[in-house]
């Protein structure tokens, strides 16, 4: 299964082989149990100043920057973009119930897959929608010795969050390397289609409550139930990039 993706991806984007120096994480529901909470988070928010939002959109917007997502509920329910104000007040809103809610975990097998490709001189990379100020410090907490705040794409660092492809290609930059040498670890569709959009291998994990459908049908090259599932073939899918080459 894995080297007819790999091959199916060598084929349309002409290259010989992937040569693996990074590979280049998303964060909410990928290495963090987190998206059930900015679910709540969002829906809450929103029905505070009179929109309505279901949880399962969250999962829908997952990637995009806050202003994004906002300006596209707003122009849905009240029939336009929401001013710069607005927008502060409404995410600062979302944020501070985040905030109250119980921390998330991290994923199972997360930390045990950060530390196989670490182990092989990998270099792990982090791309966010998140605008977290203390992301680095909440990284190296859960995942000790892993990522650098040189290998980070966070919403700090882009104009056009996912699902432009401006966040992976900007770790593509960061990393010095190219697209045919990374794979994206992805669970929203948005971020799918940015890691697709910047012709990178792109790894999906159905993390959440969407159809796997959903991340398929944004040209996802491979997908996993659980970063768990993604941890235990690790090695061969990581053998299988090695040995495999455009036939």
């Amino acid at each position: 299964m894995f080297q007819e993706a790999i091959q199916n991806y060598l084929h349309s984007h002409h290259y010989s082989r992937i040569d693996l120096k990074a590979v280049l994480f998303d964060m909410d529901g990928v290495l963090f149990d987190s998206m059930k909470n900015h679910a709540v988070a969002w829906q809450e928010a929103m029905k505070q100043y009179g929109m309505h939002m279901t949880r399962e959109e969250a999962y829908l917007h997952e990637g995009r920057t806050g202003a994004g997502t906002i300006n596209i509920i707003s122009q849905r329910e009240r029939g336009h973009q929401a001013n710069e104000q607005e927008i502060k007040e409404i995410y600062k809103t979302k944020s501070d119930i985040f905030n109250a809610l119980s921390k998330a975990e991290p994923m199972e097998g997360a930390y045990e897959v950060l530390r196989k490709i670490k182990d092989e001189g990998i270099i792990p990379v982090i791309v966010t929608g998140s605008g977290q100020l203390s992301l680095l410090d909440k990284l190296n907490h859960y995942f000790p010795q892993i990522f650098k705040k040189e290998l980070m794409v966070t919403a700090f660092d882009v104009k056009y969050g996912k699902p432009n492809p401006e966040p992976y290609l900007m770790a593509l930059q960061k990393a010095h390397i190219n697209a045919c040498e990374a794979i994206v670890v992805e669970n929203a569709p948005l971020g799918v289609r940015a890691g697709v959009a910047a012709g990178i291998f792109t790894v999906a994990l159905n993390t959440g409550p969407l159809p796997d459908k959903a991340l398929l049908d944004e040209g996802a090259d491979l997908l996993f139930p659980s970063m768990q599932a993604f941890n235990e073939s690790w090695d061969t899918l990581y053998q299988t990039f090695k040995n495999c080459h455009a036939g």
